[in-house]
Parts: structure tokens; sequence; C-alpha cells
């Protein structure tokens, strides 16, 4: 599995960019993927305090309600 950074869908961008661990080790990238042992390795710095944690916030849809 592979995780795809999209900063322009980032529900948070802007407001969370500056302690984003994209932002730190790239800058800000039109899209980025990243697959699973790389976000092991992010986690791992991250939790050790080498980088921010990464910021993504992505939109989920809710549930479909039909209109009555």
């Amino acid at each position: 599995m592979t995780t795809t950074i999209d900063c322009g869908t980032c529900l948070v961008r802007g407001l969370a960019c500056h302690d984003c661990v994209v932002t730190v080790l790239l800058g800000p990238p039109p899209e980025l993927t990243i697959d699973d042992e790389e976000l092991r390795a992010l986690d791992v710095l991250a939790a050790e305090g080498l980088v921010p944690r990464l910021r993504l916030v992505q939109p989920v849809d809710g549930p479909q309600v039909e209109s009555a």
C-alpha cells in the first residue's frame, strides 16, 4: 500500500504546513507518494523528535443519506 500526499487536498493546508514533515523535508510538493515502509520510517523519526509528524488531513465522505 502507498500513501499519496497531495498538499492541494489537505484540509489543514496553510494552517499546519509550518510543522508538517513534508514541508520540513521537501517543501510543499504538488503531490508525493510514500510507501508503507517510508511512512513507518517517518513515524519513527517523528516519535524520536527528529522531524515533525505528517499533518495531512484528507476529506472523508460522509454517509450517503437519501432525501425525503
